[in-house]
């Protein structure tokens, strides 16, 4: 085998919640973290260049190693001491870059499964996390996907209940958000409202689609929601289009609704794609 094609698949934060800081200036946090439809179709090929090349049909994305998928292969043959014969890497990039939505680290994480499968290294899905850690917090749960609580760094991965199924309507305003700075500026504020991840684990188990909902809560969006009046106004139309739940994912600024009614799902879609050209209509994957 030479070539395998994987479907790199986007993920969203149902609760997000920011728990502490640690000596190494890494933040502790306790979330709920989901896979959605959207994806990106990443195929890896081996050839004899000797080199590890990428190419990707959006001219925005970087090809050398500012890509998190290019780390992942260099990544992947220190670990696994194999000789990088040659690499070729293609995306089809969906899902929205700097956005919430871990596009970076799902794709870097599809390298590490596809090259596990071309390389026949049978490497299990703990050895695939650990390497996975070293190029992000969140390619670990991007290797797994699912439903999943994630604690420590992000990291410690408990799998739960998914929700009932229903559509999603994401949209990313045309603007990118620093995870960094959005941490940053939480450190500087007391939060006093935090989500309820306890009851939200609760409404999962009991198959309570309407418990979900009530329950989506991000304390990120206080911060990049007060600097972009945009998030708001996608979070209004969102909901006065029929969606039981709107909130931001991850540091944003993706903000996404949940619609148990298609059509109203198709509504919410096509009154914010001519505002926000970046907006995408998909399903949870459950």
């Amino acid at each position: 085998m030479n070539e395998v094609q994987i479907a790199a698949h986007a993920k969203i934060n149902l609760t997000l919640d920011v728990t502490g800081r640690l000596p190494n200036g890494y933040h502790t946090v306790r979330m709920v973290m989901q896979s959605v439809g959207l994806h990106d179709d990443v195929t890896v090929t081996r050839n004899s260049s000797g080199a590890v090349t990428l190419t990707c049909d959006k001219a925005y994305v970087p090809t050398d190693g500012r890509n998190l998928a290019v780390r992942a292969a260099a990544l992947f043959f220190e670990e696994t001491g194999l000789t990088n014969e040659g690499l070729h890497i293609d995306i089809v990039k969906r899902i929205p870059v700097a956005a919430g939505l871990a596009g970076g680290s799902t794709d870097a994480a599809a390298v590490l499964h596809a090259l596990d499968t071309l390389y026949e290294t049978d490497l299990p899905l703990e050895r695939l996390c650990e390497i996975g850690l070293k190029l992000g917090a969140d390619v670990p749960y991007c290797l797994l996907g699912g439903t999943m609580l994630a604690e420590g760094i992000g990291e410690a991965l408990t799998p739960i209940l998914p929700p009932p199924y229903c559509h999603v309507v994401l949209c990313k305003p045309p603007f990118a958000v620093s995870t960094a700075a959005v941490y940053a500026a939480i450190d500087a504020e007391t939060l006093t409202v935090r989500p309820d991840t306890d009851g939200m684990l609760a409404a999962l188990a009991a198959g309570d689609y309407a418990g979900v909902c009530h329950r989506l809560y991000n304390v990120m969006e206080t911060v990049t929601a007060a600097r972009h009046s945009e998030i708001g106004q996608i979070k209004d139309t969102l909901l006065s289009c029929g969606a039981e739940g709107a909130v931001m994912s991850g540091s944003g600024p993706t903000t996404f609704g949940l619609f148990s009614n298609s059509e109203k799902a198709r509504a919410a879609y096509e009154a914010l794609k001519p505002v926000f050209p970046d907006t995408h209509l998909t399903e949870l994957l459950v």
